[in-house]
């Protein structure tokens, strides 16, 4: 495999890992959250973060490599998308875990902002990734509305 793939096949990858980070941060978000509404919409994130790890999975297939499958170390040692255990346990308000969705989204939002400046990543690899970060960019948009109508 040649640099540019290698490249490639990296930082997918790294992107897949945090995705699915995302997904089941969202997972144990809607698992955990009272509110019915809240409940469905962090259920279709997490839906729809699996299906965007899917679509990265299969780009790094067509650079040849081999597309992570798990979350990363870190994410499951602790899952950096969201600290709901702390915030469900300690009795939080609604407003806590959306704080909380929201760090995750700003985690996921920033990563995928520094793929698209990667100026070795090829330009069929930007594309995905652009693509990808266009809904990431507009769910997190929707956290960020839905924490400041709660104020």
């Amino acid at each position: 495999m040649d640099a540019t793939h290698e490249r490639a096949v990296k930082v997918l990858n790294s992107l897949i890992e945090t995705t699915l980070d995302s997904a089941n941060g969202y997972e144990e978000a809607a698992e955990n959250i009272p509110d019915g509404q809240l409940k469905t919409l962090f259920a279709e994130r997490a839906r729809r973060r699996m299906d965007l790890s899917r679509q990265l999975q299969e780009e790094v297939r067509t650079f040849g490599g081999t597309p992570e499958h798990d979350q990363s170390m870190l994410g499951k040692a602790h899952n950096k998308f969201v600290d709901l255990k702390n915030a469900v346990m300690g009795g939080a308000s609604e407003k806590a875990v959306i704080d909380e969705v929201e760090r995750g989204e700003d985690v996921i939002k920033g990563k995928f902002e520094h793929a698209m400046r990667d100026g070795e990543l090829p330009a069929n690899a930007r594309a995905v990734v652009s693509q990808a970060y266009e809904t990431i960019r507009a769910d997190h948009d929707q956290i960020s509305a839905l924490k400041h109508s709660m104020h």
